[in-house]
Order: C-alpha cells, then sequence, then structure tokens
C-alpha cells in the first residue's frame, strides 16, 4: 500500500528557463562541514545533497531562494540573486539548545543537559517533510516511543486514534499544552484495540499548524505532574510569532492493490472494482485510489504592545474512507471518514515590567463515518429495507473546547509565580446511519441518534519557582499545589436506538404481556436497537463527579559544574479513591562537555478515570462471525461484583532508567 501526498505551500515563485549555477560549503557554528545536508530550491523540484565534505552543487533558476536544513539544526533560506557561491553556517536547532519546558522546571535546562530523556521536535520540519496531515501521525513519524494507529470495526475508537508512549496505555502519558494540563477524551477503548479499557487525551483535537514544537519526556513522572504521567509527558508548545502570515493546502491518497479473500459483493481481489450494497455505501464502481484527503491551514500572529502577542490559527480537513474488505461479515473495513474544523488561539499582554496576563484555547469540531460490521441475513436484516444485507455506519459529532488563562508574575523576592484555571470538556455523539432496529420491521427508520458521552475537566494551579545562582553551581526550587475536578456523562439517545419493539410498535416494558416479533424465515426473535451500535439507555445514562487536590516539590541542584541532581515528590487525594505520594529522584554527570550520563529512579501512579469506573453499554459482540448480544457492566454495578470483581483501584509503577547524551564532530571532516 502506498500513500501518495502533494503539498501545495502558498508561496509565489517565479518561472525562468535560464538555469545558473551555485556552489559553496554547509557547515556548523565550529566550521566543521556538514554532510548530507539538504538543499532545494524553494517552490521547484530542484534538490541535492551536501557530499562527505559539506561541498554541494546545484542548478536554480533565476531570483530563486535555496532552503537548507537537517535534523537538529535549524534550517535557512537563502535568496540566490546573482551569487555563484554560498556558504552556510546551520545553527543548532531548538531540538538540541532550546531550553525546554518538561521535564525540569528549571530556567537553565535545556534537552540534552536535564537528567531524563527528552525528545523536541520542531513541528514545522516534520509536516513539511512527512506530509502527514494530524498529530498522531507526525509524531508516529518523528518520535520513537510514540505510537497509533488507525482502528476499524471497532465503535468509538474507529473516530480517535488510540496512542501510547513508551508501550504502555494511552492513559498513562500525560497530555500538557504550554506546560498546563490538558483534558482526556470521555471515550473509553473497547473490543480488540490499542489501549484497551483505557480514555486517553485525544491528540488529534490541536491542529498541527498552531504548534511550535513538541516536548516528549520518555520519563516516570507522576511525581512532578500527577496522575497519568506514568509513561511520560507530551508538552505541546503553541505557536507565538508575530506579523506572519502562513499556510499550507494539502491532498493526500491511497493507491492500493489489496490481495484478499474477498466475497461476492466486496473489491475483487485486485482490489479495484467494488459492488453497489443495498444501503447505498459507496463500493460501486472502479476504484485505484481511496482515503483521499484534503488540508487547509492558516495561522497569523500580530504584536500587542512591545512584548505582547496572540497568534491564531485555523484548519480544515476533510479525509475520504479507506475500503479494505476481506471477509464476508466485514465488507465495510477500513479508516473512517472525517470533515472537521479547528481553531486555536494562544495570546499573551505584559501588564507591567514584571507581570503578564496568558491564555489559550481552541475549539475542535469532527464529523466522522466509520464502517460497522455486516448484516448479511438472518433475524438482525428486514428484506423489505436491505434485500442483500447492509454494513451499517457508526457516525459522530465530537466536539473538543478547551480555554486556559493565567497571571505570571516575578516579585520583588525574586519568586516567579504562576496561576492558571484551565478548563476543557470532550463531547462524543454517536449517529448510526444505513441501519435498522430489526423488531419494528419495514417501519424501522435507517438512521438513529445513539446518544453518547462527555467529560469536562477543570484544573486550577498555583506554582513558585526560583533559581539561587549562589547556591553551589546554581539551585532551582519549585513547589505549588493544584486542584482539579472532573465530570463524566452518558447521555440516552432516541427511543428506537435502543429499544426493543414488540408486534404493536411499542417498546416492551413488559416481556410477559409484551409479544417480541420473529423472522419469518428462521423464525428466530427480532433484536431491538439500532444496528452496528445500540444507543445509550436511561439505565446507561451516567452523571459523575470527583475532585483531586496535589501539592508538590520540585528540586535541581549543579552540586559542581559536572554533577547534576534532581528530586521531586508528590501528594495527591482523591475524592473518590484516597491518597497516594510519589518520589523521583535523578542526575546527571558530564563526563565531558560533548557527553553526559544521566539517570532517575521514580514511583508513578495512575488513578483509574471516571469512564472506567462509570461506563457501561450493551453492544453487540462478533465471535467466530457470529453476532452475541454482549453487555458490558460499569464496573461499580451490582452485576459487576457478583461476579467477585473488586472497585478499581490506582495503578501503581516504579520507573528506573540510564543513558547518556552526545554531541559528536566527525574530526575526520574537520579541514
Amino acid at each position: 500500500m502506498k500513500k501518495l501526498t502533494l503539498i501545495l505551500c502558498l508561496l509565489v515563485s517565479s518561472i525562468g528557463f535560464s538555469q545558473q549555477t551555485v556552489t559553496g560549503t554547509v557547515s556548523d557554528a565550529a566550521g566543521n562541514p556538514i554532510p548530507y545536508v539538504n538543499i532545494i530550491e524553494k517552490g521547484a523540484a530542484t534538490g541535492t545533497t551536501s557530499d562527505d565534505a559539506g561541498k554541494y552543487t546545484i542548478d536554480v533558476s533565476p531570483n530563486a531562494s535555496l532552503v537548507f536544513s537537517y535534523i537538529g539544526f535549524e534550517s535557512q533560506t537563502v535568496a540566490v540573486g546573482t551569487q555563484q557561491q554560498i556558504d552556510i553556517t546551520l545553527v543548532e536547532g531548538e531540538s538540541l539548545s532550546e531550553v525546554i519546558l518538561v521535564g525540569s522546571r528549571s530556567p537553565k535546562r535545556t534537552a540534552t543537559d536535564t537528567p531524563v530523556a527528552i525528545d523536541v521536535i520542531d513541528m514545522q520540519e516534520v509536516v513539511t517533510q512527512t506530509g502527514k496531515i494530524e498529530i498522531n501521525e507526525l509524531l508516529q513519524y518523528a518520535a520513537p516511543s510514540f505510537n497509533a494507529n488507525k482502528q476499524s470495526g471497532s465503535d468509538g475508537a474507529d473516530h480517535i486514534d488510540p496512542a501510547s508512549l513508551r508501550g504502555l496505555g494511552p492513559d498513562q502519558t500525560l497530555v500538557l499544552i504550554n506546560g498546563k494540563r490538558r483534558h482526556s477524551s470521555s471515550l473509553i477503548n473497547i473490543f480488540g484495540t490499542r489501549g484497551r479499557g483505557n480514555s486517553g487525551t485525544d491528540l488529534n483535537t490541536i491542529p498541527a499548524a498552531a504548534i511550535k514544537r513538541i516536548e516528549i519526556l520518555r520519563d516516570g513522572a507522576a511525581a512532578q505532574y500527577g496522575s497519568d504521567a506514568i509513561a511520560g509527558v507530551i508538552n505541546i508548545v503553541l505557536k507565538d510569532a508575530t506579523d506572519t502570515l502562513s499556510g499550507s493546502i494539502s491532498y493526500g491518497a491511497y493507491n492500493t492493490n489489496a490481495d484478499g479473500d474477498f466475497p461476492a459483493g466486496t473489491p475483487n481481489t485486485d482490489g479495484n472494482r467494488l459492488d453497489t450494497e443495498a444501503d447505498g455505501n459507496a463500493i460501486g464502481e472502479d476504484q485505484n485510489f481511496d482515503g483521499g484527503s484534503v488540508k487547509v491551514t492558516a495561522n497569523y500572529g500580530m504584536q500587542i504592545g512591545e512584548e505582547g502577542f496572540v497568534n491564531f490559527t485555523t484548519e480544515y480537513l476533510s479525509k475520504n474512507k479507506t475500503l479494505r474488505p476481506g471477509f464476508d461479515f466485514r465488507r465495510g473495513f477500513g479508516e473512517a471518514a472525517i470533515d472537521g474544523f479547528n481553531f486555536f488561539a494562544n495570546a499573551s499582554i505584559p501588564v507591567s515590567e514584571n507581570t503578564e496576563v496568558y491564555a489559550f484555547g481552541g475549539r475542535n469540531y469532527r464529523d466522522t463515518d466509520a464502517f460497522a460490521f455486516t448484516r448479511n441475513g438472518g433475524a438482525r436484516v428486514v428484506t423489505e429495507i436491505f434485500p442483500n444485507g447492509f454494513t451499517p455506519r457508526i457516525t459522530s459529532i465530537i466536539t473538543d473546547n478547551s480555554v486556559s488563562a493565567g497571571v505570571r508574575s516575578i516579585l520583588a523576592s525574586g519568586w516567579n509565580v504562576d496561576v492558571n484555571n484551565t478548563w476543557g470538556k470532550n463531547n462524543f455523539h454517536y449517529f448510526i446511519k444505513g441501519t435498522l432496529n430489526a423488531s419494528l420491521g419495514a417501519t424501522s427508520p435507517t438512521d438513529f441518534d445513539a446518544g453518547g458521552h462527555s467529560l469536562t475537566q477543570n484544573t486550577t494551579s498555583l506554582d513558585f519557582s526560583k533559581y539561587f545562582a549562589d547556591v553551589a553551581k546554581g539551585l532551582n526550587v519549585a513547589f505549588g499545589a493544584e486542584y482539579r475536578t472532573e465530570n463524566f456523562t452518558i447521555f440516552a439517545g432516541e427511543v428506537g436506538s435502543y429499544a426493543t419493539f414488540d408486534t404493536d410498535g411499542l417498546p416492551i416494558t413488559n416481556p410477559a404481556t409484551q409479544t417480541q416479533p420473529t423472522d419469518p424465515l428462521s423464525g428466530e426473535l427480532r433484536p431491538g436497537g439500532s444496528q452496528g451500535f445500540p444507543g445509550y439507555s436511561p439505565t446507561n445514562e451516567v452523571d459523575r463527579s470527583r475532585s483531586n487536590l496535589s501539592f508538590y516539590t520540585d528540586t535541581e541542584i549543579d552540586i559542581t559544574d559536572q554533577f547534576l541532581l534532581a528530586a521531586a515528590a508528590r501528594f495527591e487525594n482523591y475524592s473518590d479513591f484516597g491518597s497516594t505520594i510519589n518520589g523521583k529522584l535523578a542526575f546527571r554527570v558530564k563526563a565531558s562537555e560533548a557527553i553526559n550520563l544521566r539517570g532517575s529512579v521514580s514511583t508513578g501512579f495512575r488513578a483509574p478515570s471516571l469512564a472506567q469506573i462509570y461506563y457501561n453499554l450493551n453492544f453487540t459482540d462478533f465471535q467466530g462471525g457470529q453476532a452475541i448480544e454482549t453487555l458490558l457492566s460499569a464496573n461499580n454495578s451490582p452485576v459487576t461484583s457478583s461476579f467477585g470483581i473488586e472497585a478499581l483501584e490506582e495503578e501503581t509503577a516504579v520507573n528506573i532508567a540510564l543513558g547518556a547524551t552526545a554531541k559528536i564532530h566527525n574530526p575526520t571532516l574537520s579541514s
């Protein structure tokens, strides 16, 4: 399978017919040549790379601009003009030398200088080089410890990609934006998906065009940041650029020649010809490409006063389904379709020399459409509506809103103070289409409002920090408190989405006096509820809340120029399951100016989410191709306890890490 991607940047370039030869050398700040640097003519297909000695030659059009890029260094764009020789010095990018925000609260710490492993990803570089359109896909490409994959036939997991860090569960990675806790999705993954039983953060609600860089802490950090940080922390740093308008238009599609055992009514083994289903699902024409996606982005920032700014990002995404069927009961198999719109803003306004007010947040809207399992016959199929069976479609409207605001100030004593409140809500509403309620027979509608779920989270934090330059070789002390509230709800759908109706067309409330209809061919009872995904009923409804109060301290001291020691501790108390204390110790030793040795040991925890405790649903599971009615019972229900299943408790972990960082220059390349 191949994915063909075309990126059209909003750039204006001149077209000429004559060529100009440019030569030169690419080196670093120390004067060492850099081999294999990517050199392209901006807005054209012309490109080359530097050789082992950092030298290059390229033919360009008149008035061209050359773009020099290399991993770990900042890209440079140079106008050629009449120059025939252009020597370039690349400086190390923020991936190596930028002061990081995650993993250390010290204002002096860079990615290679921390006692724990941190990846810093320049989003502009990744977006330009990969052509991927969603954050999960971009991180899958750029971050070695990050994994995400698309699902099919897995209910809500088709619409929100489960993602994980260091091979652990999606809900064991804490996500921050500008250093502030991001709310989780209301979806809990079920069936055989990645992160089964987990409810993680939906990274795709954040537009890639709004992101300056992403910092990934690959180390247990519950003692520093609290619950969910067992696997590590992903911190998203938003753009703060001003007086710049940027944007892009991209298109991509899959080209496949899939092999498989395709039943009648699905693609032939060459994967190109598709037949038509009775429910109107588009599988009826010659098709070499599918999954076509269009993404349009725009980002603009403007200055407020001398040092303030506000930066806005909008993003539109439209992506078609992919179709990869291989079994009679999975004639609709592949990635979901998405139509979405994103808006994000980031702002900071100084109100005095030492105080600023800041805010950021946004809104994400997605209309998604995914395949469920195929219904080929029996009591589940009403032939008057779908004579050849049908493949239901689970569609959803996902809205995700967030806003964070705070005040940062430096007191006369030198202490930094940050007071912040962050609110976020994820709402997931199901609509089932191309389906039916078999108990209603030929009078059944073919689409239903199936209800859904939501999660709201509000976090208020107070943080203090100060750097003491005269203690040893430098001491940073940080401490603070956080109060968080969460609310999880399940709301019911329309009656037809969950009810079983009697022969008179009335919802069955008393099976002893009401007759359930039967299939005239098989004699089996006709089941109720919308096929593919039965709606949430009033008995499934949930409205549960809890609160959390925590205190932390986090210190780092450079005992000598070579030896750094860090320690952190955190106390948390939950209103629904109790208290926990966790700690962390870390060190870094400078073996030389270029090599650091580092390690850490920490304890971690994760509180069970409200969704994990209270989620419940009646659904249809397929086992060996046979449909089985299944009850997913809440953890706190009498049904669960009757099987001897105890109440969920916190997850605990011990993390031990040891590693090294190095900046290595090849001496054979030096002149």
